[in-house]
């Protein structure tokens, strides 16, 4: 078989992985020298897109990163926006591929644990702007309000108090959140993990947060 022959059959195999029908010239009769695809190669491929399709719905979609030079608060909010509607798969499980990857920024984290804290340290991380002492996240709401106060980042909630975004906001020792932006009437969107048991954007009054964590 020449060369050129060759390369004609190869780039006819190669069509007819995107199009078996390619395989097929005038009259039914193959092209390029190849045979037309089995049954069964066309169940494997069949078989194959599926699980691709499948891989693909329970993967955890890649972080989206702010423009070159944009501050950490941009970088934090558009890391967020990028992981919004994942959900606990079962809900109320606490877990999921796109979780499992959210707890992998938080030393001793545990399976099945709740996750604002760890979503938190995840988006955190990935923008560059790590939770800790030493970048090592945090589990919980406690933890990330005690690295806060440590290192000159917490602002308590009251009178006057306006987030930026980017910051964290915190409610207690139950919930933390990521501060998406701030609304003319001065009510606060948030992008939440372990809300609801999935990743979630939500509007929050000024008097529910207890505090904020400077991000910047």
């Amino acid at each position: 078989m020449t060369l050129e022959a060759t390369l004609e059959r190869v780039s006819a195999i190669r069509q007819a992985l995107v199009d078996p029908a390619a395989l097929v010239g005038a009259g039914g009769a193959p092209v390029g020298g190849a045979e037309a695809p089995s049954a069964g190669a066309a169940s494997i491929g069949s078989s194959f897109a599926s699980a691709l399709e499948q891989a693909s719905a329970s993967s955890p979609p890649s972080p989206t990163y702010a423009p070159d030079g944009a501050s950490p608060g941009a970088r934090i909010v558009a890391i967020a926006e990028s992981q919004l509607g994942q959900t606990e798969q079962p809900p109320g499980s606490n877990e999921s591929p796109a979780i499992a990857q959210y707890r992998s920024a938080t030393a001793g984290a545990s399976p099945g644990a709740p996750w604002c804290a760890y979503f938190a340290s995840w988006v955190a991380r990935e923008a560059g702007e790590p939770i800790g002492a030493q970048g090592q996240g945090a589990g919980a709401v406690s933890e990330v309000w005690s690295w806060a106060q440590s290192s000159d980042r917490a602002i308590p909630n009251g009178p006057g108090v306006v987030p930026r975004p980017g910051d964290l906001i915190v409610f207690g020792d139950e919930h933390v959140g990521i501060v998406r932006d701030v609304l003319p009437n001065g009510q606060i969107q948030t992008i939440e993990g372990n809300y609801e048991n999935k990743v979630a954007a939500n509007v929050r009054s000024p008097s529910e947060a207890t505090g904020y964590v400077n991000m910047a």
